[in-house]
């Protein structure tokens, strides 16, 4: 490979990176001012994580998303593992938007059961092209989990 080729791989990770990262970014944007007013006076199961956990914890998966789907793209995957990787990161920032910019927390728990059902897909379709790429994202996958029943005891404790 040369070194052109080389550092055109890497310019795409940095590019990967960057739209995740951007994600995320911009679903925290939505997310911030509703955290010490609205979610604040939410009735919240005592499994609730702190409020200091989520930025670390979604950092490391947004970068683990952005790996995944670069390995995926380096091993010339095609156009269909990456539409799914797109589709689970739009349903990624839409949680963020129905659930803290729109204090739609019914709507949030549609969609992500949607997102989770759509992470699955993605890693489905990544173990057949890079298996490393679909462990990546399973970390995401348990977080969703996690996140899933958050918004589902959320949403039964405050209607």
């Amino acid at each position: 490979m040369s070194a052109r080729s080389r550092l055109a791989e890497w310019a795409v990770l940095v590019a990967f990176v960057v739209l995740t990262l951007g994600v995320g970014f911009t679903a925290s944007a939505l997310t911030l001012p509703s955290i010490p007013t609205w979610y604040a006076a939410l009735d919240k199961p005592s499994w609730t994580p702190p409020n200091a956990l989520f930025g670390p914890v979604w950092t490391t998966l947004y970068i683990l998303m952005a790996v995944a789907a670069w390995r995926v793209w380096v091993v010339g995957g095609g156009w269909l593992p990456l539409t799914i990787w797109g589709a689970q990161l739009a349903l990624n920032f839409a949680w963020s938007l129905l659930f803290f910019h729109l204090h739609r927390i019914d709507l949030a728990l549609a969609n992500i059961v949607a997102l989770w059902l759509a992470i699955v897909a993605t890693i489905v379709t990544f173990a057949r092209i890079d298996r490393p790429a679909a462990w990546m994202l399973v970390p995401y996958l348990l977080w969703v989990s996690y996140a899933t029943a958050l918004n589902a005891s959320i949403w039964s404790r405050n209607g």
